[in-house]
């Protein structure tokens, strides 16, 4: 069965005068317009297309790349509004559709917002919604501490950022465990910090324990090799002044220059740390 909204693995039937007809094992066809058509293509290959509607409503294929796929989260830029709704870049000709019941806060043209994506059961249509509360459920994951995740930052709270995880579910990063500047719509690689009993969970930006601790110590090494082997920053240093630097906290930053002290891989001197030379 095609899917609308995603990727299919696609046979090519034949070729006619305006592209190539696609089908799947069931016997459905689809259109990949010729200026969508690689080179150096054959009957019977296989194409990896991207299925929507056109202008006219059409299920049709293409070849370029979305930003968003149905049932995913992105950051999108909004083209133009008018009176039905909004109308988003997601990277084909044909721009996502955001009608005003799914729009959170009215959108406005030249600003970007994360949005969801979604096929509507009515229309049958592929549309944005930016309500993403209703599309993250927290109920049926089961991450434990320290599993590594991708998360999509949504949402600035008061108490820290409120991210998408795996395109699936809600979690937040408090401020507190924040050491590198975070906007909306940035996507990035996060660790579990806690599971709560309602299902929450709290993300941080660096691994916990052992592993965080081989990370920040190599974050370092590299630091010190960039800076031609000498950062001046030691555990006296601010904890502000850090942060600025490496992107980390005081207490991790300790930890990793205890992990590469006793690799001796630096000298701690009274101005800052030293890569040993070999």
């Amino acid at each position: 069965m095609i899917e609308l909204g995603n990727y299919n693995e696609l046979k090519i039937l034949r070729s006619t005068s305006v592209g190539l007809f696609l089908g799947d094992d069931e016997g459905t066809e689809i259109l990949l317009p010729n200026k969508y058509v690689p080179e150096d293509v054959r009957p019977d290959d296989m194409l990896s297309v991207f299925c929507y509607l056109d202008h006219q409503e059409r299920p049709i294929a293409t070849t370029l790349k979305p930003k968003i796929i149905r049932n995913g989260f992105a950051y999108l830029e909004v083209v133009e509004v008018n009176e039905i709704g909004a109308f988003l870049d997601w990277g084909l000709e044909k721009h996502l559709f955001v009608p005003f019941r799914e729009q959170h806060s009215r959108l406005t043209a030249g600003h970007r917002y994360v949005v969801h994506c979604y096929l509507d059961e009515q229309s049958f249509r592929l549309v944005g919604s930016t309500k993403l509360d209703k599309f993250l459920k927290n109920t049926e994951h089961d991450f434990t501490v320290n599993d590594e995740v991708e998360i999509l930052v949504s949402r600035k709270t008061e108490l820290g950022w409120e991210v998408i995880i795996e395109n699936k579910y809600k979690g937040l990063i408090f401020f507190s465990d924040v050491f590198k500047p975070l906007s909306i719509g940035l996507s990035l690689t996060g660790y579990v910090k806690n599971v709560r009993d309602d299902r929450k969970v709290d993300i941080v930006l660096q691994p916990i324990g052992m592993k965080m601790l081989d990370e920040v110590a190599n974050t370092i090494y590299e630091k010190l090799k960039a800076a031609d082997g000498f950062i001046p920053l030691n555990d006296k240093s601010p904890p502000e002044l850090i942060k600025d630097y490496l992107q980390m906290s005081k207490k991790a930053f300790k930890k990793g220059v205890g992990v590469l002290y006793k690799n001796r891989k630096i000298l701690i001197k009274e101005d800052g740390i030293q890569l040993v030379e070999k």
